[in-house]
């Protein structure tokens, strides 16, 4: 593994330089393949380790980096040690390379990366992350898709590293549009029709009563009292709410079951409506709620009256609003789940709700406020379907599969499937994701069907035909080959290559766990993919000798279980069955 070669390598830098391995661990880097020249494996900058580097300039930095090559000295590790642009770069010896390497990522399995010394002494910690939290009663909308796909990833890396992650899906299960629903299916609603498909039913029931409250003061009257008849706890009312909540739920699980995501908790405003007036009196008692002329209840985080720094926790009726409950809802996890961390994540137009509830928590005294932190993303722009405008998530998962299936169909093989629409549905949505997730979360990108479903290029169905591809080489090769294996073997440029990428594995990991952000995961991945194809084309496994057969097979199957591992981090489920997958060539080349 890639620290073992850091830590040898750290070691023989501590004894010239005076300083503990540990300090040098992290400023020991893996070097990233190159496709003009063969570089070296790992790197040392000595910028990171001169205390004051805007004291030095670039010549000065040259001279360290020599003088320190100078002391270094080859070993049974290091092949070659030699300098760049203020760096010391070292070169693992060949052999030992590939069999460490290779070796490790057999044995390490799905932790491979993971067990790195770059995570060493990392505190196993509680970690909440609330993600894709859609409305209770209304189709499940596709504006919640990035919140659904970035939590989850999320909360994948963090188990990975061995925290406990605790996966809540906060509902928005009440407000003013449950006096609404309520009346609206008293006058409109088929219990039938809200069997067979509840979610349509409620939302064609919701915009009728809508349409009728605008016209009709009595609708109106009617939806204000079945609120208040919730808010005061009427049985009959909560009964008809609970249907409701539960059979959207039902409907939300069969959707996160396709896109293969699950949560541990629901959640929702619901359950601190009550909790939230102990806030208001809590805020009260610490002199922090002040009444305005309207009957509303602010609190001014300013101090000084700015009135970007006001912020509204109570109605004029006294009923609490989306920031009081969001206050009551943090309280009662750390009283529940003692967190060390919790993640929101939402668009990045709540971006000032959750720096003012952060706020808030703290000068409430609430000082673990500090491990709240809120994950922002962009909006996805031109998401339609070829019916036109996509509103709901579940158009977009078909769309998906239709398009996909129709892509398959010139295949001549597909028909030999088992279940096509189920590799349909894996290949688009590891299509949706990576298109999602290959820049920043905070930037704002157009959707685009046709780059989505490209299958040269870095997208999500050259990976997954990739992993078929490579599944195959194991299903026809495997057995007879797997256990014939000779490192010499494997010392061509390609080999080389692979090797070396493998090396950094741990890093990127480590970057995204600290950063958040998976593109770091999926650049890692589809430069796995590219040269897996140049190796594919010219290192073949059929018509050579056993030990070299066997050697490439190993290098082959290396490739395959670490990307599987990261599409998995991704969330994304890895395509087994290739034949499907035929209508891609894997000798593509790279961009």
């Amino acid at each position: 593994m890639a620290c073992g070669f850091r830590r040898s390598i750290a070691c023989q830098l501590s004894r010239v330089l005076d300083l503990p391995p540990e300090n040098l661990i992290k400023s020991i880097s893996a070097v990233p393949v190159s496709r003009k020249e063969e570089v070296a494996d790992f790197q040392l900058s000595v910028d990171s380790l001169l205390e004051n580097n805007n004291d030095h300039s670039k010549p000065d930095v040259q001279v360290q980096a020599m003088r320190l090559a100078e002391k270094l000295k080859c070993d049974t590790v290091v092949s070659e040690i030699s300098t760049g642009q203020g760096t010391v770069n070292f070169k693992i010896n060949r052999e030992l390379l590939t069999k460490t390497v290779l070796q490790q990522v057999m044995e390490d399995g799905s932790k491979y990366g993971l067990k790195s010394e770059l995570f060493s002494g990392l505190p196993q910690k509680k970690i909440i992350v609330e993600f894709s939290s859609p409305n209770v009663a209304k189709k499940f909308h596709v504006g919640h898709l990035r919140s659904t796909i970035i939590g989850n990833f999320i909360a994948n890396l963090k188990e990975a590293l061995g925290h406990q992650v605790t996966r809540i899906n906060y509902l928005g299960d009440w407000g003013m549009q449950f006096g609404l629903l309520g009346t609206g299916f008293q006058l409109f609603g088929y219990e039938e029709k809200l069997q067979s498909n509840p979610l349509q039913h409620l939302f064609e029931v919701y915009v009728q009563v809508n349409k009728e409250a605008a016209d009709d003061k009595n609708v109106a009257k009617s939806a204000h009292e079945f609120f208040q008849r919730l808010e005061l706890g009427d049985t009959q009312a909560l009964a008809l709410w609970q249907k409701f909540r539960d059979l959207s739920i039902e409907e939300y699980t069969r959707i996160y079951k396709r896109l293969g995501i699950h949560f541990d908790e629901y959640s929702g405003e619901s359950f601190y409506r009550e909790k939230s007036q102990e806030v208001l009196k809590l805020l009260d008692s610490k002199g922090l709620l002040q009444k305005t002329v309207k009957g509303t209840a602010v609190v001014d985080l300013s101090g000084n009256g700015d009135p970007s720094s006001i912020c509204t926790v109570m109605r004029s009726d006294g009923t609490s609003l989306y920031t009081t409950r969001d206050l009551a809802a943090a309280i009662d996890r750390m009283d529940k789940y003692n967190f060390d961390k919790m993640i929101y994540v939402t668009d990045k137009g709540q971006k000032k709700h959750f720096q003012q509830v952060f706020q808030m928590l703290q000068i409430m005294g609430y000082d673990w406020a500090e491990r709240c932190q809120h994950v922002p993303f962009g909006v996805v722009q031109g998401m339609k379907t070829r019916r036109g405008d996509v509103t709901f998530l579940e158009d977009v998962l078909n769309e998906i599969r239709l398009r996909m299936l129709q892509n398959m169909a010139s295949v001549k093989t597909t028909k030999e499937l088992e279940n096509p629409q189920e590799t349909a549905e894996r290949v688009g949505l590891a299509a949706l994701i990576i298109q999602d997730f290959r820049g920043l979360l905070l930037s704002d990108y157009q959707f685009s069907w046709d780059r989505v479903f490209q299958s040269r290029g870095d997208t999500g169905v050259f990976l997954q035909y990739t992993h078929a591809r490579l599944h195959s080489l194991e299903e026809t090769f495997g057995c007879g080959y797997l256990n014939d294996f000779n490192t010499a073997c494997l010392q061509e440029p390609q080999s080389v290559s692979i090797l070396q990428h493998l090396l950094r594995f741990d890093e990127v990991l480590y970057r995204s766990s600290q950063d958040l952000q998976p593109r770091h995961i999926v650049s890692y991945l589809l430069t796995l993919s590219h040269l897996a194809a140049v190796a594919h084309k010219t290192l073949h496994i059929k018509s050579s000798p056993p030990e070299v057969a066997g050697a490439r097979l190993h290098l082959f199957k290396a490739v395959r279980c670490v990307l599987a591992n990261g599409m998995k981090l991704l969330g994304i489920t890895p395509e087994h069955r290739h034949k499907d997958l035929l209508s891609v060539r894997m000798d593509q080349n790279s961009k």
